[in-house]
């Protein structure tokens, strides 16, 4: 038996009053009674959306609660759980998707359609002329997020992330690091799908309207302030996650591990949050330099116009910050593993200093760039340009990229690998002859700079490349 629209409608206000009179009784009180009220809440709405075998998106303002929760929640459980919920929910119910997915997977003949539900709730409002921190005296009240909003929430995890601060973290810094990885999978659920229309249908439109898109075009964000702490956060978590040690966490005094029990609960929850935290800034850094790819295409094609702006691509910014703040160089080639982007950051890192390497073609009475880690590792088939190599970057930094480079290089999906290893003739380079180039370059390096030592993993690596070979040949 189908119900009308009008009993539906009456059905879903009556649920939406039943559950938000749960949270409504304990208002914004600090006690046991009301955050058992606010976990109440939280599991009705998960009954109702998630549990139940007809569940339907919450209503806007079940969302605005459950999003309150996670921004001004002050218990630990009710904060993680608020989180989950937002999790589970935008699993469930996503805002934008690709309809028809598993047939085009299948039957080439089928397009995937853009679907874009505008009506559905989101945690950002891009359109909002005063930031929510501004409103109330800075007074964070739980509503949306804009443009302002989120830079000002980086700005508080650079201040959380310090090493010296971990410690002294509270409540309030695990939520906005909870915070900040939600959104990312909002900005992740949004701009994933519209990548993938654009590249089927190359209609620009779709990213422009994205909310990544919005958000670091907007007049409100420094750009480069913000990304430049982005890779802040994410160094400093990396070196925090590799160097906490359990003993910094208990103190060895009874009384005084008694007394931080608490602390201690959160501290250990902002470590293992940490991590993840990681993984959600490389996602976040990863989605930027795709849609600076996309929006590459698209101006080649002359789809862009004036009001898209220009924006500096983010592997130049991470170039740039890599040359001027040495103490995230290493952090950097290690946290960040996404493989294709990860070489890319290498490979531009040498012709930022050595110039792009030129190779002969048989098509071509000229030369022409060979931009790839085949390219890259050309600058060092001779003393020559190894010695300029070293003067212009050092041994160290090179055993570095070129470890770092070639783990990349390693862990590239295979459809990746022909563009990052295809000189610009279109001829390809193999496996084995990567990995005797690897050797052949710290077999220069060796050469020229006879003070060197290889490092570990410059060993490690050696003796990768090594085997691989031993094993094709």
């Amino acid at each position: 038996m189908e119900v009308s629209g009008s009993r539906k409608s009456k059905r879903v206000g009556f649920e939406e009053e039943n559950i938000l009179a749960i949270i409504n009784a304990s208002g914004a009180k600090d006690t046991q009674d009301a955050n058992d009220d606010r976990l109440a809440f939280l599991e009705a709405v998960r009954a109702v959306s998630i549990v139940s075998q007809n569940g339907t998106p919450p209503t806007h303002k079940m969302f605005q609660e459950v999003f309150k929760i996670l921004r001004t929640g002050k218990a630990l459980e009710s904060i993680m759980a608020s989180y989950q919920l937002l999790d589970e929910l935008d699993k469930s119910f996503p805002r934008v998707y690709l309809a028809d997915l598993q047939k085009s997977l299948s039957d080439s003949n089928v397009t995937p359609e853009l679907v874009v539900l505008n009506e559905a709730w989101s945690p950002f409002d891009l359109t909002m002329e005063f930031s929510s921190y501004q409103r109330e005296g800075g007074k964070d009240q739980g509503g949306p997020i804009d443009s302002y909003g989120f830079h000002l929430l980086i700005q508080d995890l650079v201040d959380v992330t310090d090493e010296m601060n971990i410690q002294k973290s509270n409540t309030m810094s695990l939520r906005n690091l909870l915070l900040f990885q939600y959104l990312v999978n909002i900005l992740e659920g949004d701009f994933v799908p519209r990548n993938s229309a654009y590249e089927g249908t190359m209609n620009w439109t779709l990213l422009r309207e994205s909310l990544l898109n919005m958000l670091l075009g907007s007049r409100k964000v420094n750009y480069k302030s913000l990304m430049k702490d982005c890779l802040t956060i994410m160094c400093q978590l990396y070196q925090i996650s590799a160097e906490f040690s359990d003993d910094k966490i208990h103190p060895e005094n009874s009384a005084e591990k008694s007394a931080e029990n608490s602390d201690n609960a959160v501290t250990i929850a902002l470590l293992e949050v940490g991590k993840n935290i990681c993984f959600a800034m490389q996602k976040f850094l990863t989605m930027i330099m795709e849609l600076d790819t996309s929006k590459k295409k698209a101006d080649t094609e002359g789809y862009t116009t004036r009001t898209d702006g220009i924006r500096t691509p983010m592997v130049e910014l991470i170039l740039d910050e890599l040359t001027y703040n040495k103490d995230i160089f290493h952090p950097f080639l290690q946290v960040f593993n996404e493989p294709r982007w990860k070489l890319e950051v290498v490979v531009q890192y040498f012709w930022k200093y050595m110039g792009k390497p030129s190779v002969r073609t048989r098509r071509s009475n000229g030369s022409v760039d060979d931009t790839t880690f085949s390219g890259a590792l050309k600058c060092f088939s001779d003393i020559t340009s190894t010695r300029s190599a070293i003067k212009k970057i050092g041994t160290e930094v090179i055993q570095l990229l070129l470890v770092h480079g070639f783990q990349a290089y390693l862990s590239l999906p295979s459809k990746h690998l022909d563009e990052s290893t295809s000189a610009a003739s279109g001829s390809s380079c193999s496996h084995i002859e990567i990995c005797e180039n690897i050797i052949s370059a710290f077999r220069s390096l060796s050469a020229t700079d006879k003070r060197m030592e290889i490092t570990s993993f410059g060993k490690e690596a050696l003796f990768t490349a090594a085997t691989i070979i031993s094993m094709k040949s």
